[in-house]
């Protein structure tokens, strides 16, 4: 059954709290469509403000920049990858188990975590291979940080090193290793999609089957 969530994102990421009226959340779910359809370079608030039949003044009275809509939209994201991690590894009492569960997580393996009425999952993961990095990678990024925009992700990957800890607690670099997988299921998904010859993904496996294996082969070589 499908369910809707709400997250406290980052007030500095917006003006007025798209999630405060139906308009604002239009401007949200339509902005991960047009990004998921034609890339955050070629997305502009006047095709966003076209395809909801608005204005571009009425986008920018939500947000300021199209790099501050793509944040918001990331740090939901994490928020939610963190909320699913919670929820499916509550009963689960073996931390091994947990961590294979977590994997499963952040792949989306056969859909593992989409089930919110709020956005389209699968195109917000699509939109967070291939831009989420734009996010942080940019010279900007440690006056951004002071403002906490990166609290979602850093707590994400919190959540995950905790279960590595638990795992193997001699194990010195969980949360390095939390961030890593998180990365690496990115990377490793974008590569297997479109640049193969940097993958082992010889066999042309479905591109989450493939990163799973990947990541289990890394993670429990070096948990266990």
């Amino acid at each position: 059954m499908n369910f809707q969530l709400k997250f406290q994102v980052n007030e500095k990421l917006y003006l007025k709290d798209p999630e405060k009226s139906e308009i604002g959340k239009s401007i949200v779910k339509n902005a991960i469509e047009l990004i998921f359809e034609m890339g955050f370079e070629h997305f502009t608030f006047k095709k966003l403000a076209g395809k909801i039949s608005s204005t571009e003044a009425t986008v920018y009275r939500y947000f300021s920049s199209k790099y501050k809509l793509l944040t918001y939209i990331l740090n939901w994201y994490w928020s939610y990858l963190e909320f699913m991690s919670e929820l499916k590894t509550s009963e689960i009492k073996k931390p091994l188990e947990k961590l294979e569960k977590i994997l499963e997580i952040i792949t989306h393996h056969n859909n593992s975590c989409d089930e919110v009425d709020d956005y389209d999952i699968r195109k917000l993961h699509s939109i967070v291979i291939s831009e989420s990095s734009k996010s942080y990678l940019v010279k900007e990024v440690d006056e951004i940080s002071k403002e906490m925009i990166f609290n979602p992700l850093e707590s994400l990957c919190k959540c995950i090193s905790k279960i590595i800890a638990q795992s193997k607690p001699d194990f010195p670099y969980s949360l390095s290793m939390a961030s890593t997988l998180l990365e690496t299921a990115h990377d490793q998904h974008f590569f297997s999609e479109h640049l193969p010859n940097l993958t082992d993904n010889h066999q042309n496996a479905e591109h989450t089957n493939y990163v799973l294996g990947y990541l289990k082969h890394i993670t429990f070589n070096l948990i266990k």
